[in-house]
């Protein structure tokens, strides 16, 4: 459905997309991910029509609107500061692109109404000024606004980054709903992992301008293409070169190679496989967090490894004890 081809975006001497070939297609929730300054929401503003590209072209169901005025380009854009008017009401602000377009009175009315119950808004709340509204409120109001126009594009630059950690998690599984109810193809601009691995079909994950990867939540986490994918999501242990010529690792992996393995896929306790390979270490830190708790084991061999451990019930490791942890060699990412 959108087609980035060859798409270059230059501020002076300064080149913040080089080169961008990507496609998404109609009816996916794809997540652009990276750090700040990796170009992510210049794309996004690019696909907008805020930014005009300096090479490339950019395509929407194969017709080019590279140089298509904004108002023509069917994309409704929800900002990092939800852009509110603060002079108006809820009703003004989602009515405002219509009555842009010159729509009748009568339609505004039935079309606001409509959106507003399908955003989880109150009409009681439709006369209020935003200021009186809650940080989730007005996010909801500045979705609305942009759904209200019926775009074939919902575009979402960081729009949970102002809230709480609580009342995120909780908007994350409203847009989710959200996006699934309309259907509708839809850009999200995150640097924040979990938000991107729990609400994506796939990620494009950017460093410095240029396209790491794309893929599914769990091809972008369990193989990564990319040493700077790897450390990007989520927790991971580098495998330090003395672990490796200590143990049978040696005999299982390219020891020319960095070598990483996620946290949660090296355990304190035997598992089953003929590819496990074992290590000794004592336990040197631990922190609990309810349901699991999270182990720092400092290797016989050199190094450390961090594990995370499910709360059995039973007594847990103690800083000094001594341990064995087992990985499975297939579990574990070279570069």
């Amino acid at each position: 459905m959108i087609t980035f081809r060859d798409l270059q975006i230059h501020f002076d001497s300064f080149h913040a997309v080089k080169d961008l070939n990507l496609r998404i297609e109609e009816g996916e929730f794809f997540t652009f991910l990276g750090p700040s300054g990796c170009g992510k929401t210049t794309i996004l503003r690019s696909l907008a029509g805020f930014i005009a590209p300096s090479g490339g072209s950019i395509l929407l169901k194969d017709r080019d609107i590279t140089r298509v005025p904004i108002e023509q380009r069917g994309i409704g854009m929800v900002f990092q500061s939800y852009a509110l008017f603060p002079t108006m009401n809820v009703y003004e602000n989602i009515a405002f692109g219509m009555r842009v377009n010159k729509a009748g009175k009568a339609e505004i009315d039935r079309e606001v109404r409509d959106i507003v119950r399908k955003v989880d808004l109150r009409e009681a709340q439709l006369f209020k000024k935003v200021s009186e509204l809650s940080g989730g409120q007005q996010q909801r109001v500045a979705i609305a606004r942009a759904l209200v126009l019926k775009p074939s594009i919902l575009a979402l630059d960081e729009p949970l980054s102002n809230l709480d950690a609580k009342l995120r998690v909780q908007l994350r599984r409203e847009l989710k709903q959200l996006q699934q109810q309309f259907g509708i193809t839809t850009i999200y601009v995150t640097h924040d992992q979990e938000e991107a691995l729990t609400l994506s079909n796939r990620i494009a994950v950017f460093n410095g301008g240029n396209l790491e990867q794309v893929g599914t939540p769990q091809e972008i986490y369990n193989h990564s293409r990319t040493e700077f994918v790897c450390n990007f999501i989520g927790d991971i242990n580098r495998i330090e070169p003395e672990m490796i010529a200590s143990s049978r690792l040696r005999e299982k992996i390219d020891p020319g190679r960095v070598a990483y393995i996620r946290n949660e896929k090296v355990s304190m306790h035997p598992l089953p496989g003929t590819d496990v390979v074992q290590l000794r270490g004592t336990v040197i830190e631990r922190e609990f967090y309810g349901l699991y708790s999270k182990y720092v084991l400092r290797m016989a061999a050199g190094g450390l490894l961090k594990t995370i451990e499910q709360e059995s019930g039973l007594a847990p490791r103690r800083v000094g004890e001594e341990a064995w942890v087992y990985m499975r060699t297939g579990d574990i990412m070279q570069f």
